[in-house]
């Protein structure tokens, strides 16, 4: 080569590399810059449970060098919903390997929670935008691009598409993941989980949930400490129809994450939907108690929602066995709570359901009637489905005092709340308030003198609860549709069709103890001395405290014959 060829050949690498290290040094940046705007969650996972973390085993290869037990960790969390400290995790994972695409795919999975309510619009940003930067990273292998199409596909077009759309999409997505990586037992069971998500709540055949019962029973034998196994087992089996299949997961859970306040207290949805209280109250005095812990280690003002959740749960527990003074005791705890983080449906389930489970349930119609929403300075406008349970319970009580003007005032405020959600194209929220409506209406129509139209608007409640799914916040509505069914028709004293009502109600709400005994009661009046006994003493087997003030109780004992 001649020299002044090769002087310039020396300039032109020269000019490339120095361009080279400009471009890096500017993409760099750039992805800096993108991470900040992330605003990931930061700092010390916190745990409260044994002190070495436990959250079950998995073991889950990436192509981020040696992060593997950072990842497998989050990973964990993540199948345990712990998403805030998930997402630490892989925030973690990101600060020393910002090359690292599996890590915000994590972090886009932190912020979908698919079988809680839907994202927030702050999570669906961060998601996007996490996905965003997993995409431009070329340090992945194919499986792992896979992994991030697939939640980058619910994340598409948040905010144009519907969200059940979108959990469509996901389930699909992840269904063409496990059938390419058939080795990949993580991604099977994020199918089984998408399955779940993209789950119809009208859909009584199950369908999904028997394709993501089926995936997860095979591998369990298997993957017996896997946290995501047991625990989606468990919301697949959360319906009445299904729920003894999850019973093995459920008393497990507890025991494979026990650092896990969430694995603390998910078995008690097995247990409430098969009226096991005890267990329900065990389990769910522990998450509280964990969850208490987790408040005070992460600095939290005033409670984590993650309390209430489990305080709901404990009240409808107690209330079951006759525990009037333990339910209490959750109403009083729960009214000095005046500060929750973060402030999410959750809490206001919890601020609503507590009290007007304990009011319904013990007929106090007059404080039914006057329930206040409590905290007062809760933003409730931006939970029309959870202040719509004031309001029936408000209607309750008033038409239970004859004060039907109170009474039409609050079924006008169940109308509104109604009206709204269908304008926010909320249609499971919609149908639960619809539910309210129609009994609410059943109530006020048969205290007007009108007895056919109320019962058929009662029945006409009754029939769209049982095929509806309850939600999965919930350990069951405040008051059964068709146990207030079998209400009313006692009322018109039809005791063998209140029954008959009755003990279709057990078939997806077993042993409640209002239900248990109204149901010896209308045997009774039936004359169906048998049955009236069968009752009463399945009522006596469930409610075991000495501390239990029901009259009904004393009723019961007396009838039976018993000391």
């Amino acid at each position: 080569m001649k020299p002044h060829l090769s002087i310039c050949y020396s300039i032109v690498c020269l000019v490339c590399i120095l361009a080279s290290v400009s471009c890096k040094k500017k993409n760099t940046a750039e992805t800096n810059t993108a991470i900040s705007e992330l605003n990931l969650k930061r700092g010390e996972v916190i745990t409260c449970g044994p002190p070495d973390r436990e959250f079950g085993s998995l073991v889950f290869q990436t192509s981020c060098g040696d992060e593997s037990e950072n990842f497998n960790l989050a990973l964990k969390l993540l199948h345990s919903f712990e998403y805030d400290e998930a997402e630490k995790v892989f925030a973690s994972i990101i600060d020393r390997f910002p090359d690292c695409a599996m890590a915000y795919w994590g972090v886009a999975m932190s912020n979908f929670h698919p079988l809680w309510t839907p994202p927030t619009e702050a999570e669906l940003k961060k998601g996007a935008k996490a996905i965003e930067l997993a995409q431009t990273l070329s340090s992945k292998s194919k499986k792992e691009a896979s992994y991030i199409a697939a939640i980058a596909s619910f994340y598409k077009d948040w905010d144009t598409v519907e969200h059940r759309e979108r959990c469509l999409r996901f389930e699909k997505a992840m269904e063409q993941v496990a059938a390419d990586y058939p080795e990949d037992k993580e991604a099977t069971i994020f199918y089984a989980l998408a399955l779940n998500a993209a789950a119809d709540p009208s859909d009584k055949s199950f369908a999904k949930q028997k394709k993501a019962g089926a995936i997860l029973q095979k591998m369990s034998p298997e993957e017996s400490n896997h946290p995501g196994v047991i625990h989606y087992l468990i919301h697949t089996y959360d319906s009445p129809e299904l729920a003894t299949l999850a019973l093995p997961a459920a008393r497990k859970y507890a025991s494979v994450a026990p650092s896990s306040a969430h694995a603390l207290h998910m078995p008690s949805h097995i247990f409430t939907r098969l009226g096991l209280w005890e267990e329900c109250i065990q389990s769910n005095r522990a998450s509280v108690s964990s969850a208490q812990c987790y408040g005070e280690a992460a600095g939290i003002q005033g409670h984590w929602d993650e309390e209430l959740h489990g305080l709901d749960y404990l009240m409808y527990a107690h209330l079951q066995k006759g525990e009037n003074t333990l339910a209490k005791q959750q109403w009083d705890y729960l009214q000095t709570i005046q500060e929750v983080h973060p402030v999410n449906f959750k809490v206001a389930y919890a601020y609503a359901a507590i009290p007007a489970r304990y009011v319904l349930e013990n007929k106090r119609w007059q404080e039914a009637a006057t329930l206040p929403m409590h905290p007062a300075n809760f933003p409730w406008n931006e939970y029309p489905w959870q202040k719509a349970i004031i309001h029936f319970t408000r209607l309750l009580g008033a038409v239970h005092l004859e004060n039907l003007a109170s009474a039409t005032t609050e079924l006008n405020e169940l109308n509104q709340i109604h009206q709204t959600l269908l304008k926010q194209k909320d249609a499971y929220k919609a149908n639960q308030v619809l539910i309210q409506l129609k009994a609410g209406e059943a109530w006020i129509r048969f205290k007007e003198g009108k007895p056919a139209e109320a019962l058929e608007l009662m029945q006409l409640a009754a029939d769209m609860e049982d095929k509806t799914e309850k939600h999965p916040v919930t350990p069951g509505e405040v008051i059964p549709a068709r146990a207030l069914e079998a209400d009313l028709l006692m009322e018109m004293n039809q005791p063998a069709k209140a029954l008959q009502a009755f003990e279709a109600d057990f078939k997806k709400h077993p042993n409640r103890f209002n239900s248990l005994y109204s149901a010896g009661v209308a045997a009774q009046k039936a004359g169906n001395p048998e049955k009236a006994t069968l009752y009463y003493k399945q009522l006596i087997t469930h409610v075991t405290s000495p501390q239990t003030t029901r009259p009904e109780v004393k009723a019961v004992k007396q009838y039976l014959k018993m000391p």
